[in-house]
């Protein structure tokens, strides 16, 4: 499963840290970058100083991260049922910190860091189990990947910030959408016959 705006929620945290260097988050779609102002301006971030603050954020070992309501208790539970394993798209630089964030919040789990579409690596890791794998994302092109390259894996698409439900895009015929965690635990439950 995922970390940012599955288990963690990640805008939030970035909303504060860019506060902090003049800039201002408008989320007016479903995107990172292109959500960034100046602060009480209409002049938009460039996707490289996007990128610089992106890193930064990472670099600091922030932890100003928020857990998603109900990810901790809901992981809880399914961990004495299933393994559990943390894909996270972080950058590599930020490993310690990742592991650290989500040691001190609940989520003692192994956790691998890839970049680009996941479909591969859970694949992979699909394949060296024989029971039932479910995958979890926010983003459909990370599920829909999955869907290519693990087409017997299911699939659930979390979307944990509240304000960016109504933006990310989706696709019900291919992937279940449940945003709240208590009933995306009840769900995987079901569906992987825990």
């Amino acid at each position: 499963m995922d970390v940012d705006e599955v288990l963690a929620m990640f805008i939030r945290g970035f909303e504060r840290f860019i506060a902090a260097h003049g800039w201002e988050m408008r989320l007016e779609r479903f995107a990172l970058f292109q959500n960034i102002y100046r602060r009480g301006t209409q002049e938009a971030i460039s996707i490289a100083e996007g990128r610089r603050l992106f890193d930064e954020f990472f670099a600091l070992d922030r932890h100003d991260i928020d857990v998603a309501p109900g990810a901790q208790s809901a992981l809880a539970g399914l961990a004495t049922k299933a393994n559990i394993v943390i894909l996270t798209n972080a950058p590599e630089a930020s490993r310690m910190g990742r592991m650290r964030w989500l040691s001190e919040n609940g989520f003692p789990y192994e956790m691998l860091i890839g970049s680009g579409p996941k479909g591969a690596l859970v694949a992979a890791m699909a394949d060296l189990t024989r029971g039932p794998t479910a995958f979890i994302d926010d983003l459909l092109p990370n599920l829909d990947s999955v869907a290519a390259e693990a087409p017997r894996v299911h699939r659930f698409q979390m979307v944990a910030d509240e304000r960016l439900r109504p933006m990310a895009p989706t696709a019900p015929e291919r992937h279940s959408r449940i945003d709240d965690w208590h009933e995306l635990s009840a769900a995987i439950t079901a569906r992987l016959g825990l």
